[in-house]
């Protein structure tokens, strides 16, 4: 799982608490809190058989399709789905398989 140094997580909890602030002053609703708190949320590790099982039964495209959806090389999807490589999803890529994972493909075509 990815780690977040101790000044990424300070400023995460700081902004999940000023969100608190304000949804319980009813200027930010729950649906508005539940969406930072996802944002803020570290995604899960991505194994090579997570990685093809997201592509193949979620989004269900190609290599090179997967690819240019989350604005990676096809070279780096193929990393990821190789065991061999030890490569894994991090970052913004983590996060929007996280997405899609939650709210399927249709998250990534907002």
């Amino acid at each position: 799982m990815p780690k977040r140094t101790s000044e990424e997580a300070r400023m995460l909890q700081e902004l999940l608490d000023t969100a608190a602030d304000m949804s319980a002053y009813g200027v930010m609703s729950k649906t508005d809190m539940a969406r930072i708190r996802a944002l803020c949320e570290v995604p899960p590790a991505y194994t090579p058989e997570r990685v093809v099982a997201i592509r193949t039964t979620i989004v269900k495209a190609s290599q090179a399709v997967f690819a240019t959806m989350l604005n990676v090389s096809v070279s780096t999807v193929q990393k990821w789905e190789s065991p061999a490589a030890n490569k894994h999803p991090s970052g913004t890529s983590a996060k929007l398989l996280q997405m899609v994972e939650a709210k399927g493909v249709e998250a990534l075509l907002v």
